[in-house]
């Protein structure tokens, strides 16, 4: 059985940890974007299916090509951010069972439905964003997390011509804490959860 980490590490992960809106001007390393990603992607995903696949957006170009997808509320925040992840999943993640998952023929468990396919690619990702949040706040970089922006003007600017779709944006730093909100709340447990 696993150990339960320390306090400290808790409040890195989760109490401590806040959604940045606006960022100081250090850089975000291709080292620390592939330290990143070596620890999410040992999240569980189904059947290790690991449907995400990540642009890292950090030039100026790519901001550019980012920008017209933006919601008002988003545009400065992530323009500024050193980094911006899309997260995005792979419709045609199954592709890839017979090495992720060897221990039976999964890829058949997808190819017959489109729409389960496509329901556990976008579950999964969600997941394995949620990953990649986890594995930033680990390294001590901030995250903000957003749904803010137009799916469509995304996937024609960064994936056209692939089977990739996006899913949410993931602005990462090092955040700047003179423009955090304040601190919102969230449900107690009898709000949020049952036993049976």
């Amino acid at each position: 059985m696993s150990e339960a980490i320390n306090p400290t590490a808790l409040e890195t992960l989760f109490t401590g940890a806040r959604t940045h809106n606006g960022w100081q001007d250090l850089p975000v390393s291709d080292d620390t974007l592939r330290e990143i990603y070596d620890l999410m992607k040992w999240g569980p995903t189904s059947a290790n299916c690991s449907p995400a696949r990540i642009v890292f957006v950090r030039s100026a170009e790519g901001k550019e090509k980012l920008r017209p997808a933006l919601s008002s509320g988003n545009l400065e925040k992530t323009l500024t951010a050193p980094v911006t992840a899309i997260v995005a999943w792979d419709s045609e993640f199954y592709e890839r069972l017979p090495a992720l998952f060897p221990h039976g023929d999964a890829r058949s468990w997808f190819t017959t439905s489109p729409a389960h396919a496509e329901e556990t690619a976008f579950r999964n990702s969600s997941m394995q964003a949620a990953y990649l949040i986890f594995a930033c706040r680990a390294l001590g970089l901030d995250t903000g997390p957003m749904s803010g922006f137009d799916r469509q003007k995304v996937d024609d600017a960064f994936f056209t011509g692939t089977t990739l779709k996006s899913n949410l944006l993931i602005n990462i730093g090092y955040g700047d804490t003179n423009k955090l909100y304040g601190r919102l709340p969230r449900l107690d447990f009898d709000d949020a959860c049952g036993l049976a």
